[in-house]
């Protein structure tokens, strides 16, 4: 009996003593996940620090038992919208249903995806996203928890282990993509993206009376991102997501969002373009003229210009109506002016020099070009009314 019961202590010591060896600490549980937590706040845009703050919170610092049974990070319940597996854990209920994932990546990304799709945590998503005190404050007023400790235990987390350095690292790119050693192992989170950023950066450029008309073939290349007045853009079909945009190519919704000049997330109503890189000051062309329902923000959109300096540059309000024929202009207007007195200049200069053409005298060259055979004489130092097949005059001054 002595020898059984010192078989089983030790057996439990044995087991205690693996499960300790297991354990990692917050530092360990931070540096592990911090790569994928700035690739989601740049996919979805909820901050790094307050991720990685919800994870260290949820797990135990990476340690619980309902992250070692079901790769969920974040403690969230199955639900009713839940299609995937699920595992029974004790939280405020016996027995309760809670989302099991094939893999902290994946488990990641579904916390992104449930706060930027539920309803309650939309105002959210009007806060800075270094403003960690008001997303943990945030949370909490829409019901993320119930600990009503909870915001002050985020707060702490992220001021202790330093993870707002992770939020501002992830507000830092324009692109999306981490640099160095941090985009390699992004990369590796997820071999799918890893493909689809090789398509997506493949550009074509597309001038910008290329644009079709109503009615005509589409001329978007599909996976391939064009370019339009020295920007990147892509032709998007009605009802498509701007998060889902966003996501796709990798860029923050708050930067799409300001690069198209669009106030919130939606479904596009109509086919257009979305730009995913900054537009220019000034357009290719001097000026359009606007065709059959096409709108100011249409306008700027198609010659890739922003929308501000393409409203001042007419004297008009972002609301104001526009007619079909109305001249249009890309560039401010001195500037456009400048450029056509030397457009026409150099005309006028070309316009000078003439050539005699067979069976052409002084007089009918005088008569041609509205002068008077005095003076193309004395414009050409000529003696005599003689002319030659070929010989060049000057007919203006």
């Amino acid at each position: 009996m002595i020898k059984k019961t010192f078989s089983l202590i030790f057996i439990l010591g044995l087991l205690t003593f693996q499960l300790q060896a297991q354990r990692i600490t917050p530092e360990a549980y931070i540096e592990l996940y911090k790569d994928v937590a700035i690739q989601e706040m740049k996919r979805m845009g909820v901050p790094a620090a307050i991720t990685l703050a919800q994870g260290l919170l949820e797990t135990e610092g990476g340690n619980s038992i309902l992250l070692k049974k079901s790769n969920n990070h974040f403690g969230i319940k199955c639900k009713s919208n839940w299609t995937g597996a699920g595992v029974s854990h004790d939280d405020d209920a016996p027995g309760e249903c809670f989302r099991v994932y094939t893999d902290a990546r994946e488990s990641y990304r579904d916390h992104s995806d449930f706060l930027r799709n539920g309803q309650r945590y939309a105002f959210l998503f009007n806060l800075s996203p270094t403003d960690y005190k008001g997303w943990a404050y945030g949370l909490k007023k829409a019901g993320y928890a119930t600990n009503p400790k909870y915001p002050a235990i985020l707060i702490r987390h992220i001021e202790q282990y330093d993870l707002q350095k992770y939020s501002l690292q992830g507000a830092s790119s324009d692109d999306g993509i981490a640099s160095g050693e941090s985009k390699d192992k992004l990369l590796e989170f997820d071999k799918n993206e890893t493909i689809q950023a090789a398509v997506v950066n493949e550009t074509v450029a597309v001038p910008v009376n290329s644009l079709p008309e109503e009615g005509e073939e589409n001329y978007s290349i599909p996976g391939k991102v064009m370019v339009i007045n020295g920007s990147k853009c892509i032709l998007v079909k009605k009802g498509t997501s701007l998060l889902a945009i966003a996501s796709q190519h990798r860029i923050s919704l708050r930067k799409l969002l300001a690069y198209n000049e669009l106030e919130e997330d939606g479904l596009l109503a109509v086919d257009q373009l979305i730009f995913l890189q900054k537009k220019a000051k000034t357009g290719e062309r001097d000026f359009v003229v606007v065709k059959q329902k096409e709108t100011l923000y249409d306008v700027a959109q198609q010659n890739g210009i922003q929308l501000e300096h393409f409203l001042a540059y007419n004297k008009l309000d972002e609301d104001g109506d526009v007619f079909p024929g109305t001249k249009l202009y890309l560039k401010p207007i001195a500037e456009t002016l400048q450029a056509r007195t030397i457009q026409r200049d150099a005309e006028v200069a070309k316009e000078k020099i003439y050539q005699v053409q067979p069976r052409e005298g002084l007089y009918a060259v005088a008569k041609k070009h509205g002068v008077s055979v005095q003076q193309l004489k004395e414009w050409n130092n000529l003696t005599s009314n003689d002319l030659k097949i070929g010989q060049e005059l000057i007919v203006r001054k």
